[in-house]
C-alpha cells in the first residue's frame, strides 16, 4: 500500500513539474494564437520548390505576417510564423527568407534559423512559432 502510495506521489509530482515544449510560443505576449489550416499541393507549379531538400515556400495569406514551410529532407519539413516573435507585429516585422534563415527588417537585425527556430543573431528570448506541419503523399498540411 505503501509503495503505491509512494509511486502515486511521485507521479503527480512529475506530471505538475513538468511543461510542454510550447509553453514558451504559448507565452509569447508578441505573437497571438492563431486558427487556420492550409493544403498545398506538391504537384502544382506553385509549391514545386517543396518537392527538394533545402527549399522553402512562404506564403503571406496565412498566419500574422506570414508562413515559412521548409523542405529538410523530402521527410521532414518545418513550419514557421513570419512574424519576428520578439516583437510586437508591426510594419518591420514581418520577416524575409533568405536561403535557411528568416531575417527581420527591424534595427536590431533579428535572424532565425529554418530548421530549429532558434536565433542565430539579434537579442531577443523567443524562438519563431512553429506550426504544425505534416505530408500525406503530395499534400503538405499546415495548421495551428
Amino acid at each position: 500500500m505503501i509503495k503505491k502510495a509512494i509511486i502515486g506521489i511521485f507521479s503527480i509530482i512529475l506530471l505538475t513539474g513538468c511543461t510542454s515544449d510550447d509553453d514558451e510560443y504559448r507565452n509569447n505576449p508578441n505573437l497571438i494564437n492563431l486558427n487556420f489550416r492550409i493544403q498545398l499541393n506538391l504537384d502544382l507549379p506553385e509549391y514545386n520548390s517543396l518537392q527538394f531538400p533545402g527549399n522553402s515556400y512562404t506564403t503571406y495569406s496565412n498566419g500574422i505576417k506570414g508562413i515559412v514551410i521548409y523542405n529538410i529532407n523530402n521527410t521532414q519539413y518545418t513550419a514557421f510564423e513570419l512574424s519576428d516573435p520578439n516583437h510586437p507585429p508591426s510594419n518591420c516585422s514581418a520577416m524575409v527568407v533568405e536561403g535557411i534563415t528568416a531575417k527581420c527588417p527591424c534595427e536590431d537585425g533579428n535572424e532565425y534559423n529554418l530548421v530549429t527556430g532558434e536565433m542565430t543573431n539579434g537579442t531577443g528570448q523567443y524562438p519563431m512559432k512553429p506550426y504544425i506541419i505534416e505530408r500525406r503523399g503530395s499534400f503538405i498540411e499546415v495548421y495551428n
